[in-house]
């Protein structure tokens, strides 16, 4: 095919004359320089030719064309250059100017080329457009009336959000395009088994009433719904289908009947009525059956929406009302929504809170493993969840919380990352000196262990084995004369000194009064005993009808008691001690108070970081009861110690 085109041997035949050309002084019957016959200097005409030649392959066969001429051109000017010209330079630029002119010319032809080429394209385009609008518009002009009605009925569906109007829009728009006397609506309710009839045009208040309700399967409308087919009544009150004689007294002779269907589903139907007899024509069924369709959607769509609306509503409270804190951020950090849990736990206002940083309240070390997590989650790594983060509120106090970050959002949108945290500085305060505690309480019971050993040891075995050996000097001893009378008295007061001794042992240990007469006694025993040991003056005061706490519970109050007596004794340099009990309806009061040095206190369970055991020791203690320990204190101004039981710790 290509030999037959006359431009391949015009393009062949322009390039020989062009070679002839341009080497004519080597010919034997040229003789000289084409060009200087036109007053041209060097070889300038056979150059321009080559251009030409370039243009000319470019115009028949394309670009492939030009850069072939292009290729031969610079294949037959090439000797001359390298070989006989004595302008090396000139020669050499005048035929890099030949290549680049025709560089330009084949991409100025190929550009036209293909322009025309899209204009072509456009046109037949265009045309093929123009003969599918005049078949449109002829199937619209065909379909006018019906194609109106329909983009009314899908129009009330995408527009409106209430179903109730795209109803209403639907009863209007049909009962014209049909012709119809009366057009109703029914839905189905499925957990009743009923058709209810939601819209109506044309009938009488009475019969609405009448036919408001119909059970599955009864009447015209119950069979459609069952059946799922439509169905067309010639007349009503022939067809055994008849279900309620109300539609012969309304005058309803004609009826097409079509079900609303919902993915396979009816889900109600749509009535056209007739007061004559009539045949509803193909094109009016099929439009009443179009509209059924699209009904259908609007109900599944007002259902959806519904209930989306109802889920929505349940998860914007449980996400408003959710004890952990939880916000949404972008994939920079902003804050896009959180709830007030989140601003309560960092101290923001929730305004605030919403598109500000977590830059704000990260930590540099929280903000590295923030990218990290959220790196591994955009690469659907693995990622170890709940993890700890560190963060500061607003007044500047540091917090630990758990965090649980997820991905959501739909693909093709910014990824945005939702945080589930919850705060346990409490939790990892309390973990934290739970370990100490026990570590001192350990120290602790090894220290009073050696206390109670050494005394025991230093003090009652050493008297005791004194009392032995005057014992054993009394027993060798003869005679009952009066020296052995003093002997004996002696031994006496030293047994009862020894017995004083053991008793205190005993009472440091497990105070006896309070197994046998309660709480109150146990509590005027101890007090009664600070002022001769430790010279303090001690008052004690009981207000309020007394209740009685179980056996463990009366151990822990007392507990408080004495070691809330220990440090005054041992700490506070005071000379007045005042312990105040009372009872009423909702709690019982104890309160140790002293006029002591005071303290400086630490901030809330700090007692075991620095070195406070008694004191932790307490709250502890307060914590099992229930209640509450509030340690007040100022540096010269004394401290009292008040715990708060409630009744709920009761006995009967």
């Amino acid at each position: 095919m290509l030999l037959r085109n006359p431009h391949l041997w015009g393009l062949l035949v322009f390039l020989a004359l062009c070679v002839l050309l341009h080497y004519a002084e080597l010919l034997p019957f040229f003789g000289g320089d084409v060009s200087s016959v036109f007053g041209l200097q060097r070889h300038s005409l056979e150059r321009i030719l080559f251009i030409v030649l370039i243009g000319y392959g470019s115009y028949a066969f394309g670009v492939w064309g030009g850069f072939t001429c292009m290729a031969l051109a610079l294949a037959a000017m090439l000797p001359r250059v390298f070989l006989l010209s004595p302008y090396f330079a000139a020669a050499l630029f005048e035929t890099l100017a030949v290549l680049v002119v025709g560089g330009g010319a084949v991409w100025w032809l190929e550009s036209r080329r293909q322009e025309v080429g899209r204009r072509e394209q456009a046109l037949l385009k265009l045309d093929a457009v123009r003969r599918e609008l005049q078949s449109y518009i002829r199937t619209i002009r065909e379909n006018e009336k019906r194609l109106s009605v329909l983009h009314s009925v899908t129009t009330a569906i995408n527009q409106s959000g209430s179903l109730d109007e795209v109803l209403e829009t639907v009863v209007d728009k049909v009962r014209e395009a049909v012709n119809a006397d009366g057009l109703l609506i029914y839905l189905l309710e499925e957990d009743r088994g009923e058709l209810v009839l939601k819209a109506h045009r044309g009938i009488s208040e009475r019969f609405a009433c009448e036919v408001g309700r119909l059970k599955v399967g009864e009447g015209f409308n119950g069979w459609v719904v069952q059946t799922g087919e439509p169905v067309l009544v010639e007349d009503s009150s022939a067809d055994p289908r008849l279900a309620r004689k109300v539609v012969v007294e309304e005058g309803v002779v004609s009826q097409y009947i079509v079900p609303l269907m919902s993915r396979e589903k009816e889900v109600g139907t749509l009535c056209a009525t007739s007061r004559s007899a009539r045949q509803f024509v193909r094109e009016e069924q099929q439009l009443l059956m179009l509209v059924g369709t699209e009904l259908g959607v609007a109900v599944e769509k007002a259902a959806l929406g519904e209930e989306s609306r109802r889920a929505g509503e349940r998860f914007r409270e449980l996400f408003e009302k959710a004890h952990d804190a939880i916000w949404v951020q972008d994939s920079e950090g902003t804050i896009l929504t959180a709830n007030q849990a989140a601003a309560d736990f960092t101290g923001y206002r929730l305004d605030e809170l919403v598109g500000m940083n977590v830059s704000g309240f990260l930590q540099s070390e929280g903000l590295e493993l923030a990218r990290d997590i959220r790196r591994k989650l955009l690469s659907h790594e693995e990622v170890n969840q709940p993890y700890e983060q560190k963060v500061t509120r607003k007044d500047g106090t540091q917090a630990t919380i758990m965090l649980t970050t997820s991905l959501i959002g739909d693909e093709g949108r910014p990824p945005v990352f939702q945080h589930i945290s919850r705060d346990v500085t409490r939790e990892k305060t309390l973990q934290e000196n739970l370990h100490l505690y026990a570590r001192q309480i350990t120290r602790a019971q090894e220290e009073e262990r050696k206390r109670i050993a050494r005394e025991l040891h230093d003090d009652s075995i050493q008297a005791l084995v004194v009392l032995s050996r005057q014992l054993d000097g009394l027993v060798a001893g003869a005679g009952d004369g009066p020296s052995k009378d003093q002997k004996l008295a002696r031994i006496r007061g030293q047994v009862d000194a020894i017995l004083a001794r053991m008793r205190r042992f005993t009472q440091d240990l497990r105070p006896p009064t309070l197994d046998y007469l309660g709480l109150v006694p146990a509590l005027r025993e101890l007090v009664s005993q600070i002022e001769p040991q430790s010279g303090i003056r001690c008052e004690m005061r009981v207000s309020g009808e007394e209740k009685h706490f179980p056996p463990e519970d009366d151990l822990l109050i007392y507990r408080i008691v004495q070691e809330a007596l220990s440090n005054i004794w041992r700490h506070s340099e005071a000379t007045r001690v005042r312990v105040a009990i009372s009872f009423n309806e909702e709690k019982t009061t104890v309160e140790v108070a002293d006029n002591g040095k005071g303290f400086q206190m630490e901030e809330d369970m700090r007692f075991v970081q620095s070195g406070r055991i008694g004191l932790a020791g307490m709250q502890e203690r307060a914590d099992l009861l229930g209640g509450t320990l509030n340690i007040l204190s100022r540096p010269g101004e004394g401290t009292k110690v008040v715990l708060q039981v409630p009744s709920e710790r009761w006995t009967a």
